[in-house]
């Protein structure tokens, strides 16, 4: 079978290393087009080497809007491609009502039509406005198969109309990346202390639940602790004004940015991962992929209840959830984990052996490849070309 992957979160080699699995396991031909590089959430521009294992199957491709998840388009004829590659099946690894959706979609229905799914992780059931919702109804209709990451996400979709076949894969991490040995050589910059370390890792922003974690950390004076921030945002001013007032600053470590592949050394690093989310009107966390990473590197995890990560830490039993906004609770589950390290080792370990079986590389491949091999026997839906998507069409970027 030739596979044809579009993803724009694969212009991180990291992010090809599940293609490179699903290629090794079953022969395949996969082909993989990227954007030429990709600005990610800090505006830092990713240009890398692929996977060795896809070196010669990965096609790089200029995009419009760079960076933007929903509004890039790839600059490139798609039907002739398609008529010249000739995929047996084409996985968008993009979200439904995104315009690179679409566009693919669309060229895929005037050329081979051959069996087409999509990715998604949006797991609130949100509205869009003419033409992402023309665009988003028109992949639901011409798509045989999606993958969601959680059971949420696969309900939100069906709400919206999806019929084809769903199958849950969750964000796959690699369990030899991450690993509990790293802990035996942290970051040079790490501070050098006996002190618990608490850890933050992502972006500096109010509704990652920053401005409760200072306060529940106030509440913390009386033990022994020490907390390293990785990563950067707006918020950062406001969040060291507020730990100065708490009386904690001089126990709170901001590194700045740090590149995704170096995080596994800082996960290792930590005693106790961090994740205080909080529910927005538009948006809740999707997976939270910095639990299971912390979990695969053998540290253990508290999280709020916004979105999947109550779902992730009961389902992994690697850590400690507390109802989002009430620093107390918080600072009650920090002074839990902190002043019990035989608690701590436990919810690490039992998390470190949910990721091996449910979301590392070899575990989520094999859900993959049911998909792909399930959609390439599966009658394709009918094409959508009505009148509907002619009005959104001129919303897609066509070279």
């Amino acid at each position: 079978m030739h596979l044809l992957v579009v993803s724009h979160s694969c212009a991180t080699a990291l992010n090809q290393e599940i293609y490179a699995r699903i290629q090794r396991e079953t022969g395949w031909k996969i082909t993989l087009v990227v954007p030429d590089q990709w600005k990610d959430e800090f505006g830092n521009a990713l240009q890398q080497q692929p996977d060795p294992a896809l070196e010669s199957s990965v096609i790089r491709c200029a995009v419009w809007r760079n960076g933007s998840i929903i509004f890039h388009a790839y600059r490139m004829n798609w039907q002739r491609f398609l008529n010249e590659l000739k995929p047996d099946v084409i996985y968008m690894n993009h979200e439904p009502y995104a315009l690179a959706t679409a566009q693919v979609c669309r060229a895929n229905n005037h050329s081979i039509r051959v069996p087409f799914g999509f990715y998604s992780c949006q797991n609130i059931h949100k509205k869009y406005p003419p033409p992402f919702s023309w665009l988003e109804s028109m992949v639901y209709r011409s798509s045989s198969f999606a993958l969601p990451i959680t059971q949420h996400v696969a309900d939100v979709i069906e709400a919206k109309g999806f019929k084809g076949h769903q199958t849950i894969c969750p964000l796959p991490l690699d369990p030899e990346r991450y690993h509990p040995r790293l802990k035996q050589t942290p970051p040079e910059r790490f501070p050098k202390s006996k002190s618990p370390a608490i850890g933050y890792v992502g972006r500096l922003i109010e509704s990652k639940g920053l401005r409760t974690l200072a306060m529940a950390l106030g509440m913390l004076r009386d033990i022994d602790w020490k907390m390293v921030l990785v990563g950067t945002g707006e918020f950062q001013p406001q969040l060291e004004q507020l730990l100065e007032h708490e009386g904690v600053k001089d126990r709170v470590t901001f590194t700045g940015y740090v590149p995704h592949g170096e995080t596994p050394r800082w996960l290792a690093a930590m005693d106790i991962l961090v994740l205080p989310s909080e529910t927005q009107p538009n948006w809740e966390e999707q997976f939270g992929r910095v639990i299971p990473e912390a979990l695969a590197c053998g540290t253990s995890v508290i999280g709020s209840n916004s979105g999947e990560i109550p779902f992730l830490i009961r389902e992994s039993e690697g850590g400690l959830i507390f109802p989002q906004r009430k620093p107390a609770r918080l600072a009650e589950a920090l002074r839990r984990l902190i002043t019990d390290p035989e608690l701590r080792e436990k919810l690490a370990t039992q998390g470190r052996q949910w990721v091996e079986r449910e979301i590392s590389l070899p575990a989520v491949a094999r859900r993959m490849i049911g998909a792909f091999e399930n959609a390439s026997i599966t009658p394709r839906p009918q094409s959508d070309t009505g009148a509907g998507f002619v009005s959104a069409r001129h919303a897609l970027a066509q070279s």
